[in-house]
């Protein structure tokens, strides 16, 4: 049996599934600029994702109409 969320589910999995990648690719990038490779670099990762995915799963949630009204302005329609 396949469990699949129902179609108008998908903005918020859409916003978590991005929330999720981008704030671990920025999580391993800003941390190894500040901080640097060192023994507990990937500690230091998951520390910040810890905060980081949460967040920005809620502001992909809120700016996501403000998105959508910015591709219809600039997106033609035809």
């Amino acid at each position: 049996m396949k469990l699949k969320l129902p179609k108008k589910y998908a903005p918020i999995a859409f916003a978590f599934y991005m929330s999720a990648i981008m704030a671990l690719l920025m999580c391993i990038v800003i941390v190894a600029l500040n901080t640097g490779f060192n023994e507990d670099y990937i500690y230091r990762v998951i520390k910040a994702y810890e905060l980081a995915m949460p967040t920005a799963f809620v502001f992909i949630q809120l700016v996501r109409p403000v998105v959508l009204k910015l591709i219809e302005i600039t997106i033609s329609s035809d």
